[in-house]
């Protein structure tokens, strides 16, 4: 085998194990909501994917509220409070630490060529960036960082995530409030395609950073 073709074979190796890693985590995270204190992990899954941690409180969120429908809006506020807190240390993280934790967290992603592109976006397009990072699939925690990097100011950049969070996760809140019973029984058809289908946007969410990166 020539260096090109072991390099392609070690780095589908990687991508595959990155993915199996996020599908555990994806199912530890989702048990949660058969447990009291399912609203608790949700906060702390809320606070770290927004900095640090691979899965997006989302899944989480929407099956503890179609357990309890009324709770689903306070927990969809939770989510975003919790969610933008997160999003203050990421932006620290990028301000203040990233010689050290920022760059092994964006090394942890393969993103590190491709970083000073997302530094730039918040040069052109700050306000505009973290709200399309906060309401789209594409990873909310490396735009977080690359702010506080590029030195966005917080002015512009709590204001932003506020709006694309809320936007968001109160938006699942109030469908799973409206419409608890028929996502209930929804979900329960077509749970595992769902699953799937989660870990399959938060890897695409990976591949549209490196893309637009390149």
């Amino acid at each position: 085998m020539n260096p090109v073709d072991e390099s392609e074979a070690e780095n589908g190796a990687t991508e595959e194990s990155q993915r199996s890693v996020l599908r555990r985590l994806y199912h530890a995270v989702l048990a949660e909501a058969e447990t009291t204190r399912g609203p608790a992990v949700l906060a702390a899954v809320a606070f770290t994917e927004s900095s640090f941690f691979p899965i997006p409180p989302d899944p989480l969120l929407i099956a503890l509220g179609i357990g309890s429908p009324r709770r689903a809006i306070p927990l969809a506020i939770l989510t975003t409070v919790m969610s933008v807190l997160g999003g203050i240390l990421g932006y620290i993280i990028g301000a203040w630490m990233m010689d050290s934790i920022g760059q092994g967290i964006i090394s942890f992603f393969g993103i590190e060529e491709s970083f000073g592109h997302y530094q730039q976006a918040f040069v052109d397009i700050g306000f505009l960036a973290v709200v399309t990072a906060a309401v789209t699939p594409i990873p909310y925690k490396v735009f977080t960082i690359a702010a506080g990097a590029a030195g966005l100011p917080l002015a512009i950049f709590i204001p932003a995530s506020i709006i694309g969070r809320g936007a968001r996760f109160i938006a699942e809140g109030v469908l799973v409030r409206w419409y608890g019973d028929s996502i209930r029984d929804f979900i329960d058809r077509w749970f595992g395609i769902l699953t799937v289908a989660a870990v399959i946007l938060g890897i695409l969410g990976f591949i549209v950073l490196r893309q637009l990166g390149q």
